[in-house]
């Protein structure tokens, strides 16, 4: 495990996260102004609240980022690729988008690596990262190598395990398979399921490069709370 790993590092891995169907606005001021003040990477919401998100965090340097097909993936890839253009015209610095899992089961291969490639080409002129999201819980080992070949051939930034929607989210295995598969100079987003700081460390020392959470205040209150008590 990162021992260590420091809580400013670690809020600098954190997507800090509201995807649920429903709130309100003041849900969505609270998420930015805990981004703003704990100097997370970013913030993952519904594209619907790109352009409040990037009203509410102009000058921290926290990125908003949107979610793209989500949860289940199974939008076109020509609804995912106008998604994807108008969250990037609204002003999202970070996408992250969920494959059609479907498609890739039933060995549809050439339809998962258009979509990555069609939000690539999307992402990289504009300066904008791109996350391709797996949901791993739902495929084999090969499969997760699979699409982990066809993010990296295509040059996403980021793969990522989960949508927090599945039956499953990060685990620590899937984190160190998805690292051996890209090599050491792609991102792996462990998102789904991480609630405590032992996870998170656990998914850092295994490879992962950025956490997605709604549990990112916690986490980093309790490392700081480890590291005045050392």
């Amino acid at each position: 495990m990162n021992t260590q790993l420091t809580a400013t590092a670690l809020a600098a891995m954190i997507d800090h996260t509201f995807l649920k169907p429903f709130g309100t606005a003041h849900d969505i001021e609270t998420l930015c102004s805990e981004a703003r003040e704990y100097r997370f990477a970013m913030v993952a919401i519904n594209p619907a609240e790109v352009e409040t998100c990037v009203r509410l965090l102009a000058g921290s340097g926290v990125r908003t980022g949107a979610a793209i097909g989500f949860p289940l993936g199974q939008n076109t890839s020509a609804v995912k690729a106008y998604e994807t253009r108008d969250s990037i015209q609204r002003g999202a610095g970070e996408i992250d988008m969920v494959i059609n899992i479907r498609a890739l089961q039933s060995g549809d291969v050439r339809l998962v690596r258009a979509e990555i490639e069609d939000m690539v080409a999307a992402c990289k002129p504009a300066g904008v990262i791109s996350k391709v999201i797996l949901e791993t819980c739902y495929l084999t080992d090969e499969q997760k190598r699979q699409v982990c070949r066809i993010s990296l051939d295509a040059g996403a930034d980021f793969v990522k395990t989960s949508t927090g929607f599945g039956t499953a989210g990060a685990t620590v295995e899937d984190i160190r398979l998805m690292r051996e598969t890209v090599g050491p100079h792609m991102g792996v987003k462990a998102s789904g399921g991480v609630r405590t700081l032992e996870q998170a460390l656990a998914l850092v020392a295994a490879g992962a490069t950025r956490i997605g959470t709604s549990s990112g205040v916690t986490l980093v209150k309790d490392l700081r709370m480890r590291e005045t008590t050392k």
